[in-house]
């Protein structure tokens, strides 16, 4: 609630403002007499009637108020991410880059897909897989992702790449087309070669495109403690590929004997009770 007080004097009465005498003689006979008759009393100034402008203060009881709401306009002004859908888990988008003076290279991860089935259980139709993305130099340190080509991994590929040494190589084959009218007309070869110091591995992506007539290959050195980076996250990476995730989190204390059994190639009771 606001508060107004003024801090000002007395008003004038107008006895005070007219110093006329032909206005009031009994209270103001004449001026001379009023100026001579009150000389030691007080010392009359014409300037003293001329009015004065009050002293006006302003006091405010809710400051806290405004300054509460003026944090929350300041807070207002910075973007916030967007609320997620009702019903649905945030999403979010993770990857690691590493940058050569060649190439950069790109690892992302991608989720696995699982399928509803009538029971209200949920099924899994295709593994994960983490999906590499080569782009070439454009000038320095400068790609042109226009040109960019990609390679997927999947679950047994990423098992070679963990389990491999500081001196061994391997080399993996795809065909997107393969099975289709297309086959062999797209061809994929992903070598990884340990480097000659033993200081790392090189990773080159050879791409044949008959179909747009076009041939690419591109190479990045990837240094030891690179690969180490790789390989730890591949690991932790590995089951949520196979989305045992999934399985994992949907285990209830005392439900774990129905979900094992519920499954008719589950045979584990029937080994264990041999």
């Amino acid at each position: 609630m606001l508060q107004i007080q003024c801090l000002s004097s007395p008003p004038l009465s107008a006895q005070t403002l007219n110093p006329n005498p032909t206005t009031n003689t009994k209270l103001f006979p004449s001026f001379s007499s009023l100026k001579s008759t009150q000389a030691h009393a007080f010392k009359f100034n014409p300037l003293s009637l001329t009015t004065k402008p009050s002293k006006f203060s302003l006091k405010c009881r809710q400051s806290e108020y405004f300054d509460q709401k003026q944090r929350v306009n300041d807070s207002s002004s910075t973007p916030s991410p967007p609320p997620p859908s009702a019903g649905l888990p945030p999403r979010f988008y993770v990857g690691h880059s590493i940058y050569k003076g060649k190439a950069a290279l790109t690892v992302e991860p991608r989720a696995p897909e699982f399928v509803p089935l009538d029971s209200g259980a949920f099924k899994l139709s295709r593994e994960g897989f983490v999906l590499l993305q080569f782009a070439p130099a454009a000038g320095v340190r400068q790609y042109d992702w226009s040109r960019k080509q990609v390679f997927s991994l999947s679950v047994t590929e990423i098992g070679t790449l963990i389990s491999l040494g500081a001196r061994e190589s391997c080399d993996f084959f795809h065909d997107p087309f393969k099975g289709k009218s297309d086959e062999g007309k797209v061809r994929k070869v992903l070598k990884v070669e340990p480097l000659p110091d033993g200081s790392g591995h090189f990773f080159n992506l050879s791409v044949q495109n008959k179909l747009l007539n076009m041939e690419e290959s591109i190479y990045i050195p990837i240094t030891r403690a690179e690969f180490t980076v790789l390989n730890s996250a591949f690991n932790f990476i590995l089951p949520y590929l196979l989305g045992w995730h999934a399985f994992a989190n949907s285990i209830k204390p005392d439900g774990t004997s129905r979900s094992n059994n519920a499954n008719p190639r589950y045979g584990g009771d029937f080994e264990w009770s041999r």
